[in-house]
């Protein structure tokens, strides 16, 4: 790329500048020359076409020596020049000398004129055709302007149209047949326009970034000059508006290939279609109610006037918002309107919590008509990629803020906002831009406000993972704690109780050895009602946390609970390894407390349970063929369950239509 920047810098060789100069007097003597012979309007075009095509060639070939396309405006405009003499030169009153030669020089070359002038816009922006394909498409069609040249050189097939004063200047044989052949052979001019028109078309639409930006250039100087012509046509009935435009094609075209970046042609069309769709509508409006009821009912032109001003008066401003929508989608394509961009922006807001930055991202593309959009998130010292637009973030190394400015986001195309919320450092935002597309001040403006909305929605997500660890810490130490009181009851409480069973049972055997069958009995009652209450205390403790989920894992302890449980239990259980502490307690009281809550309250017959481990996490459906309607309240068990699965960052789903059983789903996050 260095080299092809240095040959553009370089400078100009002597015998280049020399050969330019001589191209610039020669076309210069040529074109006012012809215009010191007379004005006439049917050969005005040419004049106007040799002098701006050569003249922009010539600074486009100064600017860029290799361009090619630079070359071709210069070989147009030159050839136009040629044409432009000769016809004038050929049309004064009074023939001059050598008004045969000089005229017939300015007829038979249009073929190849406008076979070069084809050539010039379908090889627009950078000199070369769109294809290999088009290549020969342009050689055939020089060929076969060649072949018409040579026809309109030998015979005089096209002077009648042309008004020359003098004669051609050969009198060969043929020409009636020549004449004849020529009337089919002249609609190779339609198909030679309608072949480089189909080429702008085809490059304007395969174009993407610069070449777009560039085709842009030529294909608005061209549209209007058709609508400054059409309307020279209808209004003043002249074509002369239309052929004062023509040089603005050149300089547009030159606009297009030197200067691209620094004028963007898009905010020119944009407003060109706004104002042309408002002129177009008050024309009509005048004209419907002027004309239109002026003829219907019989009422004064001063009164349709005023009305007619009335009616433009009220519908402009909200026609003039609707052209606007029109002109920015027609121009920019579909991007958002502020109002639509900052709507997306609170309907994100609903989204799930790892999908949220995502979408801030899509947001913030369509909005500004982006390639690409990063949200980065941290404080100053360490950011790291949290969501892309339109693909998600490749592994990225960690940055500090001021490194984002030499990372891999970053470059002429990228705009990079920090986040800052209270002086604070929370994240970044890099949007890139198509090349050559700036960053203008609306959008500007926008990308503020949608980077200050975006702080509060990392904020907002800072303050809930804060509060979600700090459930997960109440939870953990609630496990904790009851693991403690388990044990101690266990080994403190349980056992005692158990050696004073054993006393009574000794008691009992000494006092029925003794005879005294009434303190036998009282003993063993005794010992019965302890053993009760032992039972009661180790299912109390088990309630608290069950050794065995702690010794052989959740499958274990759900088998334990399933053949407790009062009513039949179906149970598929899939876990492989031993997941975390955290999950495996929250597993297991979830489905104990829902096969109790089936027990009690649903008269069901049968509760099925399945629990797997999957990509996403612990998956846990609990259902039963119960009377359904069970709904969560404040301080219930259901309740309590849904605030244990939150604490974790899951969701706790119920679906209990009434008659039709309950069922709990669920998905516990083992990352």
């Amino acid at each position: 790329m260095a080299v092809a920047v240095n040959a553009y810098d370089e400078a100009p060789p002597a015998a280049r500048e020399a050969g330019l100069g001589v191209v610039a007097l020669v076309v210069a003597v040529l074109v006012s020359y012809g215009w010191y012979l007379g004005f006439h309007l049917a050969n005005a075009h040419n004049g106007l076409i040799a002098a701006s095509w050569t003249a922009v060639g010539i600074y486009v070939v100064r600017m860029r020596p290799r361009h090619r396309e630079g070359w071709l405006f210069i070989v147009t405009g030159v050839v136009h020049a040629v044409m432009f003499f000769g016809r004038q030169y050929g049309l004064h009153e009074g023939p001059l000398p050598a008004a045969s030669w000089l005229g017939w020089i300015g007829v038979w070359p249009l073929p190849l004129a406008i076979a070069v002038f084809g050539w010039t816009l379908m090889a627009f922006p950078d000199g070369r055709p769109l294809s290999p394909g088009w290549l020969r498409a342009a050689w055939g069609m020089v060929a076969v302007a060649g072949a018409m040249a040579t026809a309109s050189a030998l015979w005089p097939a096209e002077y009648d149209r042309t008004g020359l004063v003098a004669q051609h200047p050969f009198a060969l044989p043929g020409a009636a047949a020549a004449a004849r052949v020529w009337d089919y052979v002249q609609f190779g001019y339609l198909l030679f326009q309608a072949l480089w028109t189909v080429a702008v078309v085809v490059r304007l639409r395969r174009a993407d970034g610069d070449e777009a930006r560039r085709m842009r250039w030529l294909a608005y100087a061209v549209v209007m000059g058709i609508l400054v012509l059409v309307a020279g046509l209808v209004i003043l009935g002249s074509p002369v508006p239309g052929l004062l435009a023509l040089p603005l094609v050149p300089v547009a075209a030159a606009f297009g290939i030197l200067r691209y970046r620094l004028y963007d042609i898009d905010p020119v069309i944009n407003k060109t279609i706004v104002v042309g769709a408002m002129l177009l509508f008050i024309t009509a409006g005048y004209v419907a109610l002027v004309v239109g009821v002026g003829g219907l009912v019989p009422v004064e032109e001063r009164w349709l006037s005023l009305l007619a001003t009335v009616v433009v008066a009220v519908v402009f401003e909200p026609l003039r918002r609707r052209a606007q929508r029109l002109a920015d989608r027609l121009v920019y394509g579909p991007r958002a309107t502020p109002y639509e961009a900052l709507s997306r922006l609170s309907a994100q807001l609903t989204a799930a919590p790892e999908e949220l930055l995502d979408g801030i991202a899509a947001t913030i593309a369509s909005a500004l008509g982006a390639r690409e959009v990063v949200v980065w998130v941290g404080d100053e010292a360490c950011m790291v990629p949290r969501a892309g637009w339109p693909h998600p973030v490749g592994p990225v190394e960690p940055a500090p803020l001021a490194g984002l400015h030499q990372g891999p986001h970053h470059g002429p195309n990228w705009h990079l906002r920090p986040i800052v919320d209270q002086g604070t450092a929370r994240g970044a935002v890099a949007v890139r831009k198509p090349p050559g597309e700036p960053l203008a001040a609306a959008e500007e403006r926008l990308l503020t406000d949608l980077v200050a909305q975006t702080g509060l929605v990392i904020l907002q997500q800072e303050q809930a993972q804060q509060l979600q660890s700090a459930a997960r810490r109440i939870v953990s130490a609630g496990d904790a704690a009851r693991r403690r009181l388990e044990r101690d009851l266990h080994d403190g409480v349980q056992l005692r109780l158990v050696t004073l069973g054993l006393e009574l049972g000794a008691l009992a055997e000494q006092a029925k050895a003794s005879g005294d069958g009434l303190l036998a009995s009282r003993a063993r009652d005794a010992r019965a009602q302890l053993l009760e209450a032992t039972a009661d205390l180790r299912e109390l403790a088990r309630g608290l946390h069950p050794m065995v989920l702690a010794q052989d894992g959740l499958e274990a302890a759900l088998a334990a609970v399933a053949d407790r449980s009062a009513i039949p239990v179906r149970l598929r259980v899939s876990v492989g390894s031993r997941l975390p502490r955290e999950i495996e307690a929250t597993a297991y009281y979830l489905v104990s407390e829902s096969i109790t809550n089936a027990a009690r309250h649903s008269a069901a017959s049968v509760v099925t349970v399945d629990v797997a481990a999957g990509d996403d996490g612990l998956r846990i459906a609990v259902s039963d063929d119960g009377r359904g309607g069970a709904r969560p309240a404040a301080g219930s068990g259901l309740q309590g369950l849904a605030d244990r699965v939150a604490a974790l960052g899951a969701r706790l789903e119920l679906d209990s239509p009434a008659g039709a059983g309950t069922r709990l789903r669920t998905v516990l996050p083992c990352g």
